[in-house]
């Protein structure tokens, strides 16, 4: 495989368009920090929700789900559509409650919810946790996945594919702020989208794969098919589906899938319009990502288990490669080596957006924490509006340099990932409750962070150094989350509450209430319906994606009862959230 010119061209091509649409965007940015951070608070739900997919369809994205599909199947990436629970109850229950909270980040709500010293604490120590460390090594993760790309597409070594399309990025970013980040998105995404699919369609059709009929019937593929775990082998099912959609989706603190909305995620819907266009956000978010983009990737990685049966196989077509990046995650870019001039190039142009549109979400929401949450509120709060903006665009470069340099230490896209989960293993739950339960203080939270903290280091370094029972990473998630929910339970119910003013104010800032707030909020019975009420409209819309979902799956299989069957049960359910909506308006 070498690039021709053709291929040179369009690569290029991609270049010059994503420069270009950050430089209008950039012209067109306020000097503000809301205008640079926020895009001036005016941004239409369909664009938002389309820069939220954007941000999630990164390089490492395609490659984690052929790492998942080559090693357990199918069925393997419940451990992902799992967080769809977590995405449409934030949909249906928490996008309004963020927009009316009225703050910049969601970092600064700590000292919206929480009172006194321990609030100001909090907010500072999680906004250099997750603007530095939290958000650095999301970076570095995809980082890897963009040198592997490199590597095997463009013959480029690691530290030229960064320095490239890092050097864009942070032009784009730094001069335009968020607006620039959405702007780019959109074109990002449909690039992207276009790229995988193409791709797809190709490969499929290759001489050795013999069509989708072909793929389908392979020996090598037809075991990884099934859509869920082998129900009666509790050492799949339980890792595979019961873990994921149990703990995980409401335990753990990922990118994307933060419980009760949090990140980039917020960020969007701090962005909006209104609270109409937060929610509608959301909605095409979780629906195009779990839905919508999947099955393009799920059928190029069964197909590279035909031409690329093992790792030995990789190794061998590709000799170049540093045998610590050598892992069942290589395969997808590995596979898209095999597509003809012009594809091929659309495909690498399509990857490296999909790379710098997440890497430019995340250089801009960790600069919005350092800039807001403490060089704002504890270096220098007097500081001008521009003093503001040109410190969050330092703080963009050096965290550019600092992910994109951690990337190049980096070896396995699942590496990354289990390491995310564990971090925030059983915070989760505190996220959701902090809205509906007076009784979780300031306190809570940094209990809840120490504890997971601790947690996740002894599990990672000195649990097998220590000689104790190996622990497979769903043992190690399902450890860490009941021992820091248990701990910041308990510390809820022994540690001081807030003062009642100041949640007092809150409820009045934000309107929550229900059984959970007591006598700091009147009205419990009208807001516990209210909750209940999107309670089930985030229900009704899980069963309508996951229909979609594998619907989509039962067709492509030729599976017609079966697909018919979950068609017709999405779009009942796709109805039901629809009449809920109409009703409560």
């Amino acid at each position: 495989m070498q690039l021709t010119t053709l291929d040179w061209a369009l690569i290029g091509a991609y270049f010059a368009l994503a420069l270009g649409v950050g430089l209008w965007a950039s012209k067109q940015a306020k000097t503000d920090a809301a205008g640079y951070f926020l895009a001036g608070r005016n941004m239409p739900w369909w664009l938002l929700g389309i820069s939220m997919v954007a941000t999630t369809f990164s390089t490492d994205t395609p490659n984690l789900v052929t790492d998942l599909v080559r090693q357990q199947g199918v069925a393997g990436n419940w451990a992902w559509w799992a967080f769809l629970l977590t995405g449409m109850v934030t949909v249906f229950v928490y996008a309004r409650l963020w927009r009316r909270s009225g703050v910049l980040t969601d970092i600064s709500f700590y000292e919206l919810r929480y009172g006194g010293k321990s609030a100001a604490f909090l907010r500072g120590f999680r906004a250099l946790y997750l603007g530095l460390v939290f958000n650095v090594l999301v970076m570095a993760t995809v980082s890897l996945a963009a040198i592997k790309l490199g590597g095997i597409l463009l013959g480029w070594p690691g530290w030229l594919t960064l320095l490239v399309t890092c050097s864009i990025t942070l032009v784009y970013s730094v001069l335009g702020g968020l607006r620039a980040v959405i702007l780019t998105d959109f074109v990002q995404f449909v690039l992207a989208m276009v790229g995988s699919v193409w791709a797809a369609w190709w490969i499929l059709n290759l001489p050795e794969i013999g069509g989708l009929d072909g793929l389908l019937s392979h020996p090598a593929v037809t075991p990884q098919l099934s859509l869920l775990p082998d129900l009666s082998d509790a050492d799949a099912w339980i890792p595979m589906l019961l873990i994921p959609l149990a703990v995980q989706w409401w335990s753990s603190y990922y990118p994307g899938a933060e419980p009760g909305g949090g990140g980039y995620i917020a960020q969007r819907m701090f962005s909006a319009k209104d609270e109409g266009h937060a929610v509608g956000a959301t909605l095409l978010f979780n629906v195009a990502h779990y839905a919508l983009r999947p099955w393009p990737w799920i059928l190029v990685a069964l197909a590279s288990l035909v031409v690329f049966p093992d790792l030995d196989a990789l190794r061998e077509a590709f000799p170049h490669v540093a045998e610590d990046k050598v892992g069942h995650d290589l395969a997808y870019p590995a596979m898209l080596s095999l597509l003809p001039p012009g594809l091929l190039g659309l495909v690498a142009a399509s990857l490296l957006a999909a790379f710098m549109s997440t890497m430019s979400t995340q250089l801009n929401l960790g600069a919005s924490y350092l800039v807001h949450d403490v060089y704002g509120r504890f270096i220098k709060p007097d500081a001008s509006e521009r003093e503001r903006v040109v410190a969050g665009q330092l703080s963009t470069g050096i965290s550019l340099l600092l992910g994109a340099g951690l990337g190049l230490t980096l070896t396995d896209a699942g590496q990354a990932f289990n390491l995310l989960l564990l971090l925030g293993a059983g915070t989760g739950g505190l996220f959701l409750l902090r809205w509906f339960w007076w009784r979780i203080s300031a306190a809570t939270e940094i209990a809840a962070m120490v504890i997971s903290l601790v947690v996740a280091a002894y599990f990672t370094w000195a649990h097998d150094a220590w000689g104790m029972p190996a622990l497979a990473p769903w043992e190690k998630l399902v450890w860490g989350t009941t021992i820091t929910t248990l701990g910041w339970l308990i510390s809820a119910w022994v540690l001081p509450s807030e003062k009642p003013e100041v949640l007092k104010a809150f409820v009045a800032q934000t309107g929550v209430s229900g059984p959970g707030w007591g006598e700091y909020a009147p009205s419990t019975a009208a807001s516990g319906s209210s909750v209940g009420h999107g309670l089930l409209q985030a229900f009704l819309g899980c069963v309508a994606v996951y229909g979609a979902l594998m619907a989509t799956g039962s067709w492509l299989y030729g599976e017609w009862t079966t697909g018919a069957v979950l068609t017709g049960l999405a779009v009942c359910a796709a109805a039901g959230v629809l009449m809920l909506h109409r009703r409560a308006a």
